[in-house]
């Protein structure tokens, strides 16, 4: 059977050697940890938008760019990389599109993913900057915690899922997803629009996300934008940095974001004409 999705051509070894994750049969606590793995091997961030250099969101280009070279990506690349690895690890996926923001006023550039799996459906999302770091079942009001961090699903009707997290004890909105079918060509126009429309904020800012553990094994999850770099744990204040206090070089060598010195330089002076248009 021909498939979309072309998960054939996924090298899951390398994947799996990249990630330290291992090959397990489907189950909750399996799949919450190969998400852990990912999260904690690849950044969330926007820096081939930035750099015009954007190789596309096809499962060959993304897997070269994250497996290969070690480098992270959006929601796009994170699902698209670990949908296939889901389904070739014997899970049952379908992917959906959400809107990050006010559903009347945001177009459908986020993509996730959704489990079959004993009996349940599960929320797995990769893609985000604070994602959840396990799967969230697709119940009305269900909340998980992961690696410390709580995350929740709202039913908000006609198919759709809203998905929050808990920030300093309050609830905060993250995206719906929707039910409608899903193709390669709909992710591509929706990359599209993320990595070129003057109105997308890849466009006009700053990212580059990676979780963490500390010393003492608790999670931690670290972000370079324009405004600085934040460090923040689960029930914890937030730690900040202003930009001009740290070395962008530094920060995404310490990220793993591995990009080339070429790369950096070219990086930086974009970011200059970012902070000039503020």
């Amino acid at each position: 059977m021909n498939d979309p999705w072309t998960v054939d051509r996924l090298d899951l070894d390398a994947y799996l050697a990249r990630t330290g994750a291992a090959a397990q049969a489907p189950g909750i606590d399996a799949l919450a940890r190969l998400q852990l793995a990912h999260a904690l091997t690849f950044t969330f961030d926007n820096l081939d938008v930035l750099l015009g250099t954007h190789p596309g969101v096809g499962l060959e280009a993304v897997q070269e760019k994250f497996v290969g070279r070690g480098r992270g990506g959006y929601c796009f690349e994170h699902a698209t990389l670990f949908g296939a690895v889901l389904e070739r690890l014997g899970y049952a996926v379908t992917r959906h599109l959400g809107r990050v923001g006010d559903v009347a006023t945001t177009p459908r550039t986020h993509l996730v993913l959704v489990v079959d799996l004993d009996g349940q459906r599960l929320l797995v999302d990769p893609g985000i900057g604070r994602p959840p770091l396990g799967p969230v079942p697709l119940v009305d009001g269900a909340e998980v915690v992961w690696s410390g961090w709580r995350h929740r699903v709202r039913d908000v009707g006609a198919g759709s899922w809203a998905l929050d997290r808990l920030v300093h004890g309050r609830w905060e909105y993250v995206h719906t997803a929707d039910a409608l079918p899903v193709q390669p060509v709909d992710v591509e126009m929706g990359h599209l629009w993320t990595s070129s429309h003057p109105r997308s904020h890849f466009r006009s800012t700053l990212m580059c996300t990676r979780h963490g553990t500390d010393d003492d094994g608790g999670s931690r999850v670290t972000t370079l934008s324009l405004d600085g770099v934040s460090v923040r744990r689960p029930d914890r204040p937030t730690e900040h940095a202003d930009l001009g206090e740290v070395s962008i070089a530094g920060v995404l060598d310490d990220l793993g974001a591995h990009l080339t010195a070429a790369e950096i330089d070219r990086l930086e002076v974009v970011v200059g004409d970012l902070l000039d248009a503020r």
